[in-house]
């Protein structure tokens, strides 16, 4: 029988900030313990530093450009196959619990049952203009979520992730009490720790303010080049002075949603294994993208550099793979194939993907050794491309100078060696190697043929009657729970587990 598929996914966690990646603050018992059984890839790269496009690239292994996954207001086609839409075809039970950020009216792309609501809209009303980059969006982030981190008792966010363990927590029961036999793929996505950085107090308490660590990298060590100075705009990083303490304040609360997070992954686990799923499931644990978190002066995400772009990737499956750590660079769309290999199925050709399975990663032999980016959103004014191949990472844009990094001798990235002499070949190498698979012209005129047509239907949207694609998970009352029209020892026995029989 094919395993269960658990994919975990939380939000804007770059990997530097895990204790499996060598952090010594953070405190996630739960994933340390999966690591310690599982695979742990190191060098793992999201494929557009941004939410809707990381996340849409993943679900269908394809490029953003592909699949025309450009900013978090894009389109993301109904014809485009998921994860969802091949491991359905496979016998799998698909079920979602949490963030997507899908947009537009297809709100299931596979799934045939969705358990809650998006935290964010599924409307184009957050879509950039690269014709105007002088404008800053008054919708994105600034710097109050920095000046104002801290701790509360209750935020949206919270609000948002308890509903969503406990609606795929009791998904779980009721997939294990009822008659369906098709193994189960489950995703499961928290918006924490993605900003802003606020955390109950239990969680901030575990990290005393004096320890937490301010950046390794600041923006006075590092030329500032010219991407990084569109982001400063965009998010408006300077329009107020951070100070030390407000670092330290912001990241102690990022550290204790992290630890809110571990802490939500030991109630999922604590239920597959209450079912009887755990010792028969792949759990897979990633993120969407990192956060700068201060470093080179920078918040949240949109760039290539590491704590934006390198995310976890941990696959905890001992009844297939044994425990170890790949080193060889690897990116979210590669999770498609590694998927349905696991499920015992094969792919179709005819549909074009840019992934390429992990599981020879995941059995020791081999593996490819290249992660491949194109970010398109807030920030940007062309395509921004990177490409990671051994130690190197290659950054380019039409308007920009290149950028080259060793990621071995130099993994802060301080020194761009695209203008040196001695490695004018490999700087060639890349710049052959974008042209050949890119073409960064015509990119740019679909982007920005894109935001000119969902700024004209958005425009129209919001004249007259509005009417919302936000998903609305609908539940029946007339048979939850105790009914007359229901037999009561029936309802009680039916919704019991363990059955009274296997107790």
């Amino acid at each position: 029988m094919s395993p269960d598929i658990i994919l975990f996914q939380v939000d804007q966690l770059a990997a530097q900030w895990l204790p499996i990646y060598g952090h010594s603050l953070v405190r996630t018992p739960n994933i340390d313990r999966l690591a310690g059984e599982g695979v742990v890839f190191s060098a793992n790269y999201c494929n557009s530093p941004l939410c809707s496009p990381s996340r849409f690239s993943m679900l269908a292994g394809a490029l953003p450009q592909r699949i025309g996954a450009y900013d978090n207001a894009s389109d993301f086609p109904a014809d485009t196959p998921t994860i969802a839409h091949h491991l359905r075809l496979l016998g799998y039970r698909t079920v979602l619990s949490g963030k997507t950020h899908f947009c537009g009216p297809d709100q299931l792309h596979g799934f045939e049952k969705r358990l809650t609501t998006d935290i964010y809209p599924s409307d184009y009303g957050w879509t950039p203009d690269w014709e105007h980059p002088e404008k800053r969006p008054s919708w994105y982030h600034n710097m109050v979520n920095v000046r104002d981190a801290g701790t509360a008792f209750r935020t949206n966010q919270l609000d948002y992730d308890e509903e969503v363990i406990h609606a795929a927590r009791r998904e779980l029961f009721d997939v294990a009490r009822s008659e369906d036999g098709r193994p189960l793929f489950m995703m499961v996505s928290l918006t924490h720790p993605h900003d802003p950085y606020v955390q109950r107090p239990e969680y901030v308490d575990l990290y005393p303010l004096d320890e937490i660590d301010l950046p390794v990298t600041r923006a006075d060590d590092v030329p500032l080049d010219p991407h990084s100075a569109r982001l400063r705009h965009v998010s408006a990083m300077d329009e107020m002075p951070i100070t030390d303490e407000m670092i330290r304040r912001a990241r102690r609360s990022y550290y204790a949603s992290i630890a809110y997070v571990d802490h939500q992954l030991g109630l999922l686990l604590q239920t597959l294994e209450e079912t009887g799923r755990l010792e028969r499931s792949v759990i897979l644990l990633t993120s969407d993208h990192g956060d700068m978190l201060g470093e080179r002066g920078l918040w949240y995400k949109m760039s290539w550099f590491e704590p934006s772009a390198r995310l976890p990737l941990l696959v905890h499956a001992p009844f297939l793979f044994g425990p170890r750590r790949v080193a060889q660079a690897v990116s979210l769309v590669d999770l498609l194939p590694t998927l349905v290999e696991i499920a015992g199925g094969t792919l179709d050709g005819s549909v074009p993907l840019d992934g390429r399975s992990l599981v020879p990663h995941l059995v020791g032999r081999g593996g490819h050794d290249e992660a491949i980016g194109v970010y398109l959103g807030e920030g940007a004014v062309a395509p921004l491309f990177m490409i990671r191949q051994g130690p190197w990472k290659f950054v380019a844009s039409l308007p920009d100078p290149d950028q080259l990094y060793d990621l071995v001798s130099d993994p802060h990235e301080r020194r761009n060696l695209a203008d040196d002499p001695a490695h004018a070949g490999t700087v060639a190498r890349f710049q052959d190697e974008l042209l050949a698979r890119f073409d960064p012209h015509r990119i740019r005129e679909q982007v920005i043929a894109s935001q000119k047509r969902r700024r004209l239907v958005d425009a129209a949207m919001r004249k007259g009657a509005w009417t919302a694609w936000d998903h609305q998970p609908v539940t029946d009352a007339s048979s939850a729970y105790v009914r007359s029209h229901l037999v009561l020892d029936d309802i009680d026995a039916n919704k019991r587990w363990p059955r009274i029989s296997d107790s």
